[in-house]
């Protein structure tokens, strides 16, 4: 037998690498005692062989090395991670903080860079020029918002403004609130990024330029409470924005936790029947980061007729769609996709409709029903599901 030889090799600890590491992630990966249950229940473990090793990114994090293979940018920043992490380690914010490293070192995946240089340029990452903007209500009638005139500020986000299946949120969501005669008006055109996609693949100082001049117009428009069309919006807008700025000026809603609120008020009545049957697909931005489950549910369960049954993982352990942490902007290969394995979870409900509250989320699991080819099954938000019960 060949005797098996070492290789030595030198390990080199950058130490002003690891001061910017702990700066950017305020020392989050410092707790992580390396069990590895991040690893265990990464959901790359449902469409791969080998799963992404969450546990040597912590460890890489801990020393301030840096590893710019593939597998940083697999992280969809879901969090399921984080729920079952014993030392609740924020690990996407470890992520997000090695992501920068990788910018730094200008070795990000191709198409990343135009994906920043169009929020730039058009305050949006669709490259989409800004004149574009508010197309989406060109017949709806929807004032600039007025603070004197105006309870909420409809905030549309990049995605629902020019994505054409996310636009049909938006306006089922402007439906909604003029049916409960809520004053409200949106920016139009002029309308500022939030600055997700930025967060998301972990360009930090540019996404903080980008949220100091969105606060900076919200002030300027005397913007005190905003109701967004997506969870990644609100995400940013809760939990980011304060940590660098300071308490918020402004008061942020997801759509549902709104539509729910006029609901209990008395404000808003869904008495059309649908009678058909939803399962619901909880979004990662929705339930896992902001803890938020009971909304989108209380605002189904109020349609007579409809039935809901739900997922064998529903809530905080529903399986992430991908549409995540920047995979929007990234190719996922066939048969690795998080979306194919929720659709075979919702078929088994025997449900007819995936309800869900994300416009990432149809966007991913709409491509697996067609890659799949799946007809019996449809997506539908849930602003529309209760567009369709207050209009029957």
């Amino acid at each position: 037998m060949a005797e098996q030889m070492m290789v030595e090799t030198d390990l080199i600890i950058d130490d002003e690498q690891w001061l910017e590491l702990n700066e950017l992630t305020g020392g989050a990966a410092a707790t992580c005692y390396q069990c590895g249950v991040c690893t265990a229940i990464c959901p790359w473990g449902e469409v791969r062989d080998g799963t992404v090793s969450v546990r040597t990114m912590m460890r890489q994090a801990q020393l301030g090395l840096l590893d710019c293979s593939e597998e940083l940018w697999l992280c969809a920043t879901c969090a399921q991670c984080e729920m079952y992490c014993p030392r609740g380690v924020n690990i996407v914010d470890v992520i997000r903080g090695l992501r920068y490293l990788v910018w730094q070192q200008r070795q990000t995946p191709k198409g990343l860079p135009s994906l920043l240089w169009s929020i730039h340029w058009n305050s949006n990452p669709w490259t989409q020029p800004p004149s574009l903007r508010s197309a989406w209500a060109k017949d709806l009638n929807i004032p600039i918002f007025d603070p004197v005139q105006h309870e909420i500020l409809l905030y549309v986000g990049c995605t629902a403004s020019y994505e054409q299946r996310a636009q049909q949120v938006a306006r089922a969501v402007a439906r909604l609130l003029n049916a409960a005669e809520i004053s409200f008006g949106f920016l139009g055109d002029d309308e500022p990024c939030c600055g997700e996609a930025a967060l998301s693949v972990g360009h930090k100082p540019y996404f903080w330029e980008i949220a100091n001049n969105t606060t900076r117009c919200f002030r300027e428009k005397g913007v005190s409470h905003l109701v967004t069309v997506s969870p990644h919006c609100f995400d940013v807008f809760v939990n980011h924005y304060p940590a660098f700025m300071g308490q918020n000026s402004f008061v942020a809603q997801h759509y549902p936790q709104y539509l729910a609120q006029l609901l209990r008020e008395g404000r808003l009545r869904l008495d059309g029947s649908v009678t058909r049957q939803f399962t619901f697909h909880d979004p990662c931005y929705l339930s896992r980061h902001n803890g938020e489950l009971d909304a989108p549910r209380q605002i189904l369960q109020t349609i007579p007729g409809l039935k809901l049954v739900e997922m064998a993982h529903a809530g905080i352990d529903a399986l992430c769609c991908g549409g995540g942490g920047g995979r929007m902007w990234l190719e996922t290969e066939p048969g690795q996709r998080f979306a194919d394995s929720r659709i075979q979870e919702a078929l088994e409900t025997g449900a007819e409709v995936i309800a869900t509250a994300c416009p990432f989320c149809i966007a991913c699991l709409e491509d697996s029903i067609k890659a799949q080819r799946v007809p019996e099954l449809t997506v539908m938000d849930v602003s529309e599901i209760a567009a369709l019960a207050h209009d029957t």
